[in-house]
């Protein structure tokens, strides 16, 4: 049978071998697609799983990508991108990053190939699923609606992903590979295609179903409310998010870190999620998240050992500062820093910050004097790479437990290590603040706060702060209370807008969210402008209205022509 073959990401499509019921996700998606073999319920099943396991970014080093270019969890494109992190390390170690962090990259980096490709491979194993299930007929019909179903949902998941970063894209659909038209522009809108995939899943999916990991109608629902939140259509959204929140299954955890280690994967707090296992004979974790392998504390003690990317920024930490009251500095919170080593050695005296702070801020960022989980407290410069260059703060989400090594990490081949600690897609916070922001546009403020207030709430429960040694004392000055009440509807679209910074900081959102509120310019800029007093790589540096999108990649373009022109188009500005 034909091999299905996209111009766009230039890769054959991968399908399985079929093997005896295992458990879903952790069976390797390896060999060739043949129509005949795989047109049965077990192969479509294969298929299936293919599709899912592309969900991590981690299509395989033969292609000459690495996974953490095209990460699940965005956090080059949605963090390093923004203001919540920097890249962290040193300069001479994945330099591909420096100029994506000063805005200053072109459509050659690596990272936009890495990306593009991985986003288009897995579109492609969704269609691989719609057409062979298409073929098979020892399926009845309501499990083949449920499989095409979870095939469309992905397929729009993963258009969605691609659709935020480069914003013209192309739309692949079985359609289009029954036809071999593979040399689509990317001159359409492809927001409707994008909405009808997760209608039908609305449609077509259970509310629950049987293994783990695998898309619900509730999942579909949520995510159908963000791409009309993307495309600021609050109305469309609003109705969606009212039926997760009011009638869904979910609900939030009773302490904020829960989120974040092994034990909470698949947490009531969850709406879809990254499965992800180690110690699964896979080999060097690859089913664990391989897109974070850099992002640990560098150094001998230090949990991982390795890369030291992924830092989090001053700008980041200062967000987490509390008034008198326990609430955010919304405008002044970047005037004075929290107390930092930056410049000091592990050695050298230090004293910890003694100002209020959000509780959230010691389960999002690594700093000196706090304790780091259970490896003991951060000492510093001992476990940056490159204080002078990346700061003092290390990344702590998605980190292993000290007690968990060995169980929920595994070393890969060159020193680096993989987690089993799910990264949440979309999870229920996340969609509550998107319904806060629908009530605050329409002068529903009541409604806004006790949205917030919920989840300001649960951040002030003291079972969940950071503590020291003996596990009483908190490890900060933690001062967190609910807002009063919102002045105006200014104050309240402000205040729901920093809340999302606070609880969904480090995981990939902040980018994403500044360029759907059209803030990203000012915000950025703004940013800079200090921090590059203290990150000097960052000056000169700045951000114009075309880095909203990234640029398509050249070899992308390159390998779309046809009769020597390129089908696909330059975003513009690059």
């Amino acid at each position: 049978m034909k091999r299905l073959k996209y111009f766009i990401i230039g890769l054959a499509s991968l399908a399985v071998v079929i093997t005896a019921c295992e458990e879903f996700l952790t069976r390797e998606p390896i060999g060739v697609l043949d129509q005949n073999v795989l047109a049965s319920a077990k192969g479509v099943d294969a298929l299936l799983i293919a599709a899912y396991a592309n969900l991590d970014g981690y299509v395989g080093w033969s292609f000459g990508m690495a996974p953490w270019q095209s990460a699940a969890t965005n956090w080059v494109f949605g963090d390093v991108y923004a203001d919540d992190a920097y890249k962290g390390t040193e300069p001479g170690d994945q330099p591909q990053i420096n100029p994506i962090e000063r805005y200053e990259h072109d459509a050659t980096n690596d990272y936009m190939n890495g990306k593009w490709r991985a986003v288009y491979d897995g579109i492609s194993r969704c269609n691989d699923v719609i057409v062979v299930a298409n073929k098979a007929d020892d399926i009845p019909d309501a499990d083949k609606n449920r499989i095409i179903a979870e095939a469309r949902f992905l397929r729009a998941h993963y258009h969605f992903d691609i659709k935020k970063v480069f914003g013209n894209v192309v739309f692949m659909d079985e359609v289009a590979v029954e036809n071999g038209d593979f040399y689509k522009p990317n001159d359409s809108d492809i927001w409707p295609n994008i909405e009808a995939d997760f209608q039908f899943a609305i449609d077509n999916l259970p509310a629950t179903q049987a293994e783990v990991g695998r898309a619900t109608s509730w999942a579909a629902k949520a995510y159908l409310a963000k791409v009309h939140m993307h495309q600021g259509d609050n109305a469309a959204a609003k109705p969606l998010l009212l039926d997760v929140v009011n009638n869904g299954p979910f609900a939030l955890n009773a302490e904020y870190h829960t989120n974040f280690r092994t034990d909470g994967n698949n947490s009531s707090e969850a709406i879809f999620s990254l499965q992800t296992s180690i110690n699964d004979g896979s080999g060097e974790g690859a089913n664990g998240n391989y897109g974070e392998i850099l992002n640990s504390p560098h150094g001998g003690t230090a949990p991982g050992g390795c890369c030291g990317f992924y830092q989090p920024s001053q700008n980041l930490v200062n967000a987490f500062q509390t008034d008198a009251n326990g609430l955010p500095l919304l405008d002044t919170f970047n005037d004075s820093d929290v107390t930092n080593d930056d410049g000091l050695n592990s050695s050298d005296p230090f004293t910890e910050h003694t100002g209020n702070l959000d509780p959230r801020l010691d389960w999002t960022v690594g700093r000196r004097g706090i304790p780091y989980l259970d490896h003991g407290d951060h000492p510093g410069a001992d476990w940056i790479r490159q204080q002078s260059y990346g700061g003092p703060y290390s990344p702590i989400k998605r980190m292993f437990y000290k007690a968990e090594e060995n169980s929920n990490e595994n070393a890969g081949g060159w020193g680096g290590v993989t987690t089993a600690i799910n990264y949440e897609f979309i999870r229920l916070p996340d969609v509550m603040l998107m319904l806060a922001e629908c009530h605050v546009e329409d002068n529903e403020l009541p409604q806004a706060l006790a949205l917030v207030n919920q989840i300001r709430a649960r951040a002030a429960n003291p079972d969940g702060f950071v503590k020291e040694s003996d596990g009483v004392t908190p490890a900060a000055n933690y001062v967190i209370n609910e807002y009063p009440a919102f002045a105006d509807q200014a104050f309240a679209r402000k205040a729901v807008r920093f809340e999302r910074r606070l609880e969904l900081g480090m995981e990939g959102h902040r980018f994403f969210d500044l360029a759907r509120y059209g803030t990203a310019e000012s915000t950025i800029n703004t940013y800079l402008a200090k921090a590059a007093q203290s990150r000097t790589y960052l000056q000169g540096a700045s951000f114009s209205a075309h880095n909203v999108l990234q640029p398509i990649p050249q070899q992308a373009i390159d390998d779309s022509s046809v009769d020597g022109v390129p089908t696909l188009i330059q975003n513009p500005g690059y």
